[in-house]
């Protein structure tokens, strides 16, 4: 049976704290690096180092909180209460992760990027699997997700127009003067558009959930298909997302050689981004979710060599080619997290168990993995090559930096399409799995009824 469609005004209530969220990841993947090895003198093997170990504390955290949101509810219901929980600890770290007084040490770094990335995973995959179970139906969940990968898109030009109008004013102390200010930005608008969130949008009301054994709990992880190929696949994503974003500034400033307009070319990018989530959706209808998930793969690794093409000094062609790549922006993340709750119904069917929350974790742990080998492993490859953050680069340098910036996304983008060609999960095998669920359910209500 079809489920009601979600209001756009109960989606869009819902969808608020993503721009917050946005707006902390993308400082924290293009301008905290770049400000710590910079202004604050730690260099670039030290900052790479520790922004690296940052998230591989996520190994523990996002897997755990994803535990603790499907077995701990509360009277709000199964997400609310941790997403309130984390707008304190994610407030107060971001204050002091985004407005240090210099000189700032590797350890104060370490400290304060642990707890922010712990306040970050309490709200980012409770919102998520809050998400997943807004609708059980297949492309409602695209829909919802396509919601709230929209204002999450939409964070980033908001976060991003504050670099950008500090950029054109040429203010003192300009690097330092940009992290401030998004900092604020996260720490004012994330408890308004929680409060919003949750005096508008309720949670479904959840069915018990049967006790199993540690060992029948594990073992269908394991053997489920869907779940190891979507998360191989979201590893490269997250891989390739984090190099573009860690290498962005530099490619812009030595490579294109348009240092004053790099914050206006990154928001134009997210912009052509939100842009063309209507049609992802469409496409997503019309061919499956996997399927073009595939598509926009492959387009954006052919696409992606016609960077080497931007000539020096040229913004009218480095925006042109931006705007195409800005598929490249929402496509995956809107595909990847409809398709997961697609995953978990595969388990739910095995084990009695909306595990929303862990396979979330494992959505966002696998990002978080990617993206933290990526930012060490290509600072410390321009290290090896020579390249020197504040300029006086030689033409091997530059080059170099020109190849990792194309040839990671082709590489990651192929990887993907080539591992999501044959997934097991289209429109007609959900559609089996829901409803072999709700006989079950169906079944269960009436033996309680009837013991």
């Amino acid at each position: 049976m079809a489920e009601a469609r979600l209001s756009a005004w109960k989606l869009s209530a819902f969808s608020g704290p993503a721009i917050p969220i946005a707006a902390l990841g993308l400082p924290i993947g293009v301008y905290l690096p770049h400000f710590y090895a910079g202004p604050m003198e730690l260099g670039l093997a030290t900052v790479g180092t520790i922004f690296m170990l940052a998230r591989f504390w996520d190994v523990i955290t996002d897997p755990a909180m994803g535990v603790l949101s499907d077995k701990f509810p509360s009277r709000w219901g199964r997400r609310r209460h941790w997403i309130v929980l984390s707008v304190p600890i994610t407030a107060l770290a971001a204050y002091y992760v985004f407005i240090p007084t210099a000189p700032v040490t590797p350890a104060y770094l370490f400290f304060w990027m642990f707890v922010l990335y712990v306040g970050w995973t309490m709200l980012t995959i409770s919102h998520m699997a809050w998400a997943a179970e807004l609708s059980d139906d297949y492309n409602e969940r695209s829909r919802v997700q396509a919601f709230r990968e929209a204002f999450q898109i939409l964070g980033v030009p908001l976060v991003l127009m504050l670099p950008a109008i500090i950029e054109t004013m040429g203010a003192e102390n300009m690097e330092s003067v940009r992290v401030e200010a998004m900092g604020w930005f996260i720490i004012v608008l994330l408890p308004l558009t929680v409060f919003l969130n949750l005096r508008f949008v309720g949670e479904r009301p959840s069915r018990p959930q049967p006790h199993v054994s540690l060992r029948d709990a594990f073992l269908p992880l394991l053997k489920n298909k869907a779940l190891r190929l979507i998360v191989v696949a979201d590893f490269a994503s997250g891989f390739s997302a984090a190099s573009l974003a860690s290498l962005f500034i530099y490619e812009v400033t030595h490579v294109w050689q348009l240092k004053s307009f790099a914050s206006l070319l990154m928001l134009l990018y997210f912009f052509a981004g939100l842009g063309f989530i209507p049609l992802v959706l469409k496409l997503s209808y019309r061919f499956g979710k996997h399927h073009t998930l595939v598509g926009t793969s492959l387009f954006n690794a052919c696409f992606a060599p016609v960077l080497f093409l931007i000539p020096p000094g040229n913004i009218y062609v480095a925006a042109a080619v931006l705007v195409f790549l800005g598929v490249n922006v929402g496509s995956a993340t809107i595909l990847y997290r409809s398709i997961m709750a697609d995953v978990a119904d595969i388990d739910e069917l095995e084990t009695g168990q909306r595990r929303t929350g862990l396979f979330y974790s494992m959505l966002t742990l696998t990002q978080k993995v990617g993206g933290a080998v990526a930012v060490g492993i290509v600072f410390w490859t321009l290290a090896l090559i020579g390249f020197n953050p504040r300029g006086d680069n030689s033409a091997h340098a530059i080059n170099g930096l020109s190849i990792v910036f194309v040839a990671v996304p082709v590489i990651c983008n192929f990887l993907v399409a080539a591992i999501m060609w044959k997934f097991p999960i289209g429109l007609k095998e959900q559609q089996a799995l829901r409803e072999k669920l709700e006989e079950r359910y169906v079944e269960e209500l009436e033996m309680t009824e009837r013991g």
